[in-house]
């Protein structure tokens, strides 16, 4: 499958985490698939050898809520992989169709069972090795009737104090909620914005890092 492009090449975007899974083409049914730079492209992207197309790999939206209640926030525990077991702020991906808010909106019914009304953006984070952006909501509960939802193990309100923090599901969490009540004392909300990069065993904030390709 690999054959089309140099090892060099190869090697250098699948470091990246580049690269994904094609076996068959969708257009014509094709097993012959190439991993190649398109003419015209500075990438390499699976092609069709017998129809010529190019299959494009997009990073995804995930979009989610910090529902506030006066100085708590509502939280999830995972009942799914990854990380199950770990507690997170109602997310997950945009489905087609929808706003990031409505996104958003839209998780925080279907993982606690709670209404909010959005405030405004507050984090956006890129995760280039997973090739995802992560964008967050201060929102407001409009009540206190929340339950787990299908996805949940349990959820309910936590202050700062009481965040169970070396449990917390990903970094995008862990810094939201830094951020979050960093900003809750100074009572400023200024739009967060970063990377989450990999850094050997872990995954650290930057506000930028540092470009990998030319």
């Amino acid at each position: 499958m690999f054959g089309c492009a140099s090892a060099a090449i190869f090697m250098q975007f699948e470091a990246r985490g580049v690269s994904f899974s094609v076996n068959f083409c969708s257009h014509c049914g094709s097993a012959e698939l190439c991993w190649t730079v398109p003419p015209g492209d500075n990438r390499p992207r699976h092609v069709c050898s017998a129809c010529k197309t190019v299959f494009y790999a997009n990073p995804k939206i995930v979009a989610g809520c910090i529902p506030q209640w006066n100085d708590t926030v509502l939280l999830c525990k995972r009942a799914i992989e990854p990380r199950h077991g770990y507690w997170t702020l109602p997310a997950g991906f945009m489905e087609k169709a929808e706003t990031t808010i409505e996104a958003a909106v839209r998780e925080t019914l279907e993982e606690a069972n709670a209404r909010v009304e959005v405030v405004d953006l507050y984090t956006v984070f890129n995760i280039p090795h997973t090739s995802q952006v992560y964008m967050m909501f201060r929102a407001k509960l409009t009540d206190l009737d929340f339950s787990p939802g299908a996805e949940s193990l349990e959820c309910g309100l936590y202050r700062e104090d009481q965040i169970p923090w070396g449990e917390l599901a990903f970094p995008t969490i862990l810094h939201t909620l830094k951020f979050y009540f960093e900003d809750r004392k100074r009572g400023d909300f200024p739009l967060r914005s970063g990377d989450i990069v990999g850094d050997r065993n872990r995954a650290i904030f930057a506000l930028r890092r540092r470009a990998v390709i030319p």
